[in-house]
């Protein structure tokens, strides 16, 4: 007993000891801590967003209304969600408190918080975001000092003034003209508690980025107003029969610039709550000057333009009338999903002879704009023109699942529905948005490292304290012998290919177009170039796909064409890199477009006959030719015609022939020299057998003797009696044309 008692005693000191210490830390950190008023009372500048010059481009400021102006139940809906002790507690809400760390200790985790809303306001308006220890004992002091001179309507007031809804609306007279058109005094029940259900993750919550998560969310709200006495049964019912907004009631007058800079920042915070954002300094890489180009883009349709600074990667110019929506790539997704890739996988090269004959591929049966030629063509061509049958039968030997890794690997993920071979000429369910092919594209100018773009280089807060820096993580998607070949394919479409618009141009670039469209019309047109430095990308088309007058390399590729001159009118891009895992190689021209193999050159070929090609110097193609080095030819037709023995030879350019005939064990040259359509032997007997030999011959190379079928001359008396009338028509026969 006495052993208890003493144990009991030294556990309840240990207690005191650490209560005390607990109270002279807080003193201590909170010693110096001061509520200050003006903060509260006068509003303040929430974010300040700057250009790449330093050039201040946009304020954003909180935008309140006194709880008096307001109806009852849009204070309820945050009391409900936020803080339901709001009026019974001293400004810390004890029972969430220790519920909360009762939650927190027995999950292993601190997801659960219990700041109330008087606590959210000081965070709002006195402090820094921070997670620490410190912050959270000044703001409990601050909150108490605050419920000691300000009445609960005064402190909703406030924090209705200091919250971020989202889409660059802070507070809630903001809030309510952006989602709704409305003034705050005129929110409706469903409408107040959308409000409220945004505040916990302005992101996550938007209407307009995710309906069904902000609808749940909205309706919850609405039930803990019903449970905590604020709606009756009807009112709850008919409160949750309402729809969200489907888009924002106004449109701010800012640049798409900007809307992709507050977007971006709420991707960059997606749970920030109530004036989580506190005052902030957003610095962007925005170029003011390079936008006036992008915005005198006419084209009669809706568009989307931006600029890409590769170094950086960095979103320094965007142009929109229909902001940034997701859409069909058509052909630009070519260079991404099918030929990098199969190039990545060694299963071609830009030689690679590829049939563009119309083909069923397990029902799938692509066409050709303007119909498959039923030719053989390489890769380089096929990519240049954006010919369609080709790119579909290299992704059926690739394989979709493995080509949509590439994709993911670039930012571009691609939904399993969607994963069939009509994926390579663009046929998906939603698509992708401009910024995320040029960032894929930009994957090529970086030598094969992908890196995603940022409109944003910084966010500070008040103090100074860096909040953000733009410090993407670069991963290798293709090897670098792959991206130069591909830039050397799509400087080819540069050059002759559907982009040729851009050969205009006093530098390299490299570019691919893409056309998407229905049986009514065209409904996008894209056209993407780069050099190292920029990625240039605009798209053509109608938010409503309504059909436009446009192909990629038409409109499109004149509004790249316009700004690559702007960006460039002062210096010239950096060269692409020369790569050592390349190799520049010959292969035998005839057998490429007679047999469709590709065969490197014979050592021993002449000039001329072959084509020179790029190809990686870890996969050359295996086989060479032996067309010089070992002449060979296929069997010469031979024939006898009017007593005479008439051999027509195979024609292969450069080849001479000795041809030698043997009789009665005796041989003799009839022929030596050039190639010649036909040989003819007539100084031969009739009744007798001979046997010919041809040499095929390249300078001093000598192939295999070819001995043709033996050939017996009739005798005159084999001859039938009316043996002129048959030669008249055998000769007859000859002339007549073949």
């Amino acid at each position: 007993m006495k052993r208890a008692l003493t144990a009991a005693g030294v556990a309840f000191g240990l207690i005191l000891v650490a209560l005390l210490a607990m109270v002279l830390y807080y003193i201590g950190v909170t010693a110096g801590v001061r509520l200050d008023r003006t903060k509260l009372t006068l509003p303040s500048d929430c974010v300040r967003i700057y250009d790449a010059h330093g050039e201040e481009i946009c304020t954003a400021m909180a935008a309140g209304a006194a709880v008096d102006d307001l109806p009852e139940y849009v204070g309820q809906a945050f009391i409900a969600v936020e803080d339901k002790r709001f009026y019974t507690h001293g400004g810390i809400d004890a029972r969430r408190v220790f519920s909360a760390l009762w939650h927190n200790l027995t999950s292993f985790s601190f997801k659960e918080g219990a700041s109330t809303i008087s606590q959210q306001l000081i965070k709002n308006t006195h402090l820094s975001s921070e997670k620490t220890i410190e912050r959270k004992l000044k703001e409990i002091k601050l909150a108490r000092i605050l419920e000691k001179h300000y009445s609960k309507e005064e402190i909703l007031s406030l924090y209705l003034g200091s919250i971020y809804f989202g889409h660059s609306a802070f507070g809630i007279r903001s809030a309510a003209r952006f989602y709704f058109g409305i003034d705050a005094s005129e929110l409706n029940v469903a409408q107040s508690a959308m409000l409220a259900a945004i505040v916990r993750s302005p992101n996550r919550y938007s209407p307009f980025r995710d309906a069904k998560s902000c609808l749940a969310r909205r309706d919850l709200v609405l039930n803990l107003m019903r449970e905590q006495g604020y709606l009756s049964e009807q009112e709850c019912a008919d409160a949750i029969n309402e729809p969200l907004p489907a888009q924002p009631a106004t449109q701010r007058a800012q640049s798409p610039y900007l809307g992709y800079v507050w977007n971006e920042l709420a991707t960059l915070f997606p749970d920030a709550r109530s004036g989580d954002w506190g005052e902030l300094r957003v610095d962007t890489y925005f170029l003011p000057e390079l936008q006036e180009e992008l915005d005198k883009t006419d084209c009669g349709s809706d568009f989307c333009a931006l600029v890409r600074d590769n170094r950086q990667h960095a979103l320094v110019a965007l142009g929109a009338s229909a902001g940034t929506p997701r859409r069909s790539p058509a052909s630009v997704i070519k260079p991404l999903l099918v030929y990098a890739p199969a190039l990545e996988e060694n299963l071609i090269c830009p030689a690679t002879p590829l049939l563009d004959a119309h083909t069923d591929f397990g029902g799938y049966a692509p066409d050709d704009y303007g119909g498959a030629t039923g030719e053989y063509m390489s890769a380089r061509h096929a990519l240049a023109h954006s010919v369609n049958i080709p790119a579909v039968r290299v992704l059926n030997e690739l394989g979709v699942a493995r080509a949509a890794d590439y994709l993911a690997a670039m930012g571009l993920d691609v939904p399993d529905e969607d994963k069939t071979l009509a994926l390579a000429l663009g046929g998906m369910s939603e698509g992708f948005c401009l910024p995320e092919l040029a960032d894929a594209y930009a994957t090529f100018a970086q030598e094969g490292t992908f890196a995603p773009s940022s409109s944003i280089r910084r966010v500070t807060d008040k103090s100074d304290r860096v909040l953000y820096e733009h410090s993407p993580r670069s991963r290798r998607v293709f090897s670098k012998d792959v991206a130069w070949l591909t830039n050397d394919m799509l400087m080819t479409a540069a050059k002759e290919g559907t982009a040729k618009r851009l050969r205009q141009l006093p530098f390299p670039v490299c570019a691919k177009t893409g056309t998407a469209g229905t049986q009514t019309g065209n409904t996008d047109a894209y056209c993407i170039g780069y050099t190292r430095d920029h990625v240039i990308a605009v798209w053509m088309g109608n938010a409503d796909y309504t059909p436009v007058d446009a192909t990629g390399g038409g409109l499109p590729a004149n509004e790249a064409l316009r700004i690559f001159r702007a960006l460039y009118a002062h210096d010239a891009p950096s060269a692409f890199p020369a790569c050592e895992d390349v190799v520049s190689l010959r292969y035998d021209k005839e057998t490429y477009e007679r047999d469709h193999a590709l065969l490197l050159s014979d050592p021993a070929a002449p000039p001329g006959s072959g084509a020179q090609e790029y190809f990686r110097a870890s996969a050359p193609p295996v086989c060479v030719s032996t067309r010089y080095s070992s002449p060979h030819i296929n069997m010469p037709e031979i024939r006898v015609e009017n007593g005479t023995v008439r051999i027509v030879l195979c024609q292969t350019e450069y080849y001479e022939y000795e041809i030698i005939r043997e009789n009665r064990g005796k041989k003799a040259t009839i022929y030596s020299g050039k190639y010649k359509n036909a040989i003819c032997d007539n100084s031969v007997t009739a009744g007798e057998t001979y046997v010919y030999t041809v040499l095929p011959k390249y300078r001093q190379y000598t192939g295999e003797p070819v001995m043709l079928p033996s050939v017996t001359l009739p005798k005159e008396d084999d001859l039938p009696e009316d043996w002129w009338i048959s030669a008249a028509g055998y000769v007859q026969a000859w002339k007549s044309p073949r």
